[in-house]
This record gives C-alpha cells, structure tokens and sequence, in this order.
C-alpha cells in the first residue's frame, strides 16, 4: 500500500504546484481534493497478498528465484508457440510470457507483432486474417532452428492456455492493446480454467488495460509493464524524433509517465507487480516496490551475468529469452 506519509507528501506538492500557477488557494484546494477523492474512489486495492504469492513466488521454487521464458522462450525455440511452451517447461523455466492478438473474426491467438511477417512464412496483419488462414503459416520459418520445429502453427490462446495448465507453468499474459476486447476474452479464460487465478498474471504497458481487466475482474493478480524513456526513445537509446522540439516534449511524457507510474498508476490499478527493463532495476528499487508490497520482474535478461546477479543479488523474478544460453539482448 501506498504510504501515508507518501500520499501526504505527494498531494501537497501538487497543491504548491497548482497554487504556483494558478495562485489561488481555493482553487488548488479544491482541485487538489478532487484528485484524491477520485483515486480514492476508484482505485482497485490489489488481490490478496499470498493468492499474488502463488503467481509470483510458486512454493516449488524452495525459495529460488522465478524464471519466466519470454514469448516462451523466442530463442530456444519459436516464440508465443505449443513447442515453446513444451521446450520452457523442459528446461526448467518457471513461466512463461505470451503475447495476446486477435484475428479478424476476434478468435484470440498468440503473436507478439502486429503483423505475421517477422516470425512466420506469411504477410500482413494479424488483425486482417482469419484463423483458417493463420493456421496455414508456418510458425517456425524465420527461427534459427527452423528445421527442427518445422510445421509449428499459430496457436489459439486456449490451446497456449491448455499446454501451461498441463506442465503447471505460470503464464504472463502480455496485453498490447484493444482493453475491452482482452479483458473480455481474459475473463472468460480464467472462468474456464480457474487454476489461472493462482498460476498467471496479466501485465500491459497500458494502465487502461490493466485497470479495464481489474474491473471486469478484480481476482486477476495484474502488473504494469515499465521502461523508463519508452516514448522519446527506442531500446537501444536512439532518439524516436529528430526534431528538437519532439524530443523535448516526448522527453517530458515520459518524466510525467515515469512519475505516474511510481506515484499514482500503481496504486489505482491495484497492481501486484511492476515489470521493469532490466537496466533499470537497483536493489533501492527493488526495495522501493517491497515497501509498497508490489514485485519487481526484470525483462529481458539474457547473459549468464545478468541471471547470476539475479538470482544472487537482487534475487528477484527475471524473463528472459534462453533458459540454455546467452543470447542477443532484447531491446
């Protein structure tokens, strides 16, 4: 929970912050209450904190560190697939990430772009084509071990689902978009197959996503996905925008997003955990969140250094894109 002595701090800068612009001590009052009545109001408060313990620290761990295969584990074997799923269970993965998108005709599927072309033999958008047609790619075509997973398809969420339950696998859901839509077909998915509420998690860059799925239902243990500079910049730092003025006005989105993220969005979703790229994450952020009872996950970490400091220094949940080798990082 938020801290009393924070939400005071918090709620009196913004008072100087308005009343410095607007000089006018009713109107900062009155706004500055507004704000809190509504976080207040509509906040979610987070599941209980042994049922976001299932999720988070499985009790067959004896107390290791989680390990989450992401996209199934992308290079062992074909990402957000059947065979990746099998391939995370056996080599020792704890989880794994899947990433949700839908057909033309709504049937949710796993894919993490928006269209097929990068990890299949087939073009165009995932959006624009019917199952019938997904079901015709080759989901191993593009992956470097092509040959050996040949013939692989384009799974349905609830065959993805089926294959998790069955090797008893925590499943992160990754939610791009479209909340109405993921939220109704999460929900559905989680009536269908209960033990979801103690073994998976959904997680989203979009707060909207998260509070939507928190509201249709407020079971879900659900995080907030975060890479601090994700608007003004791409992975590997390079600027989004060459024009000055862009990058001075993305640069300050993401000061204000970054700020909502660990001050208000955390708490009004109701969030069980914070999914943070990995250069990123200290152990005073590490403890930051436990004060405020949510989990940090570090994505994405794919050297054998990065797992060892993991697991033996910040010895937190970590995704990661081999559970074998050391592989490119994922920016």
């Amino acid at each position: 929970m938020l801290q009393v002595g924070d939400e005071a701090l918090y709620f009196s800068v913004l008072f100087v912050l308005v009343f410095g612009m607007t000089r006018s001590a009713t109107g900062s009052s009155l706004l500055t209450a507004f704000l809190y009545v509504f976080l207040v109001t509509f906040r979610f408060p987070p599941v209980p904190a042994d049922q976001a313990g299932r999720v988070l620290r499985p009790r067959s761990l004896s107390g290791g560190v989680p390990v989450v295969a992401h996209r199934g584990g992308g290079h062992d074997a074909p990402e957000n697939t059947v065979a990746a799923i099998r391939e995370a269970s056996r080599n020792g993965a704890t989880g794994v990430e899947l990433d949700l998108s839908f057909t033309s005709e709504g049937v949710p599927v796993l894919m993490h772009d928006e269209t097929v072309d990068r990890t299949t033999n087939g073009s165009g958008p995932v959006s624009k084509l019917q199952l019938v047609q997904l079901r015709r790619l080759d989901a191993a075509a593009r992956h470097r071990l092509k040959d050996r997973f040949s013939g692989e398809k384009v799974p349905t969420l609830q065959e993805a689902v089926q294959e998790c339950v069955k090797h008893q696998m925590v499943i992160f859901f990754d939610v791009k978009g479209q909340p109405d839509q993921a939220a109704a077909v999460l929900h559905e998915m989680y009536k269908k197959f209960p033990v979801l509420y103690n073994s998976s998690i959904v997680s989203s860059f979009e707060p909207k996503v998260i509070y939507k799925m928190r509201q249709t239902d407020p079971s879900v243990v659900t995080a907030l996905t975060h890479q601090p500079w994700r608007l003004s910049r791409f992975g590997d730092g390079t600027p989004r925008t060459l024009s000055h003025w862009g990058q001075l006005w993305t640069g300050l989105l993401d000061v204000l997003l970054d700020w909502a993220h660990h001050h208000i969005l955390w708490k009004l979703c109701g969030i069980s955990a914070i999914l943070v790229q990995k250069d990123f994450i200290s152990q005073d952020y590490v403890e930051y969140w436990a004060a405020r009872g949510v989990e940090v996950v570090g994505w994405t970490v794919n050297s054998a250094v990065e797992k060892d400091y993991y697991h033996n220094v910040l010895k937190i949940s970590y995704i990661t894109d081999s559970l074998l080798e050391d592989c490119d990082p994922h920016l």
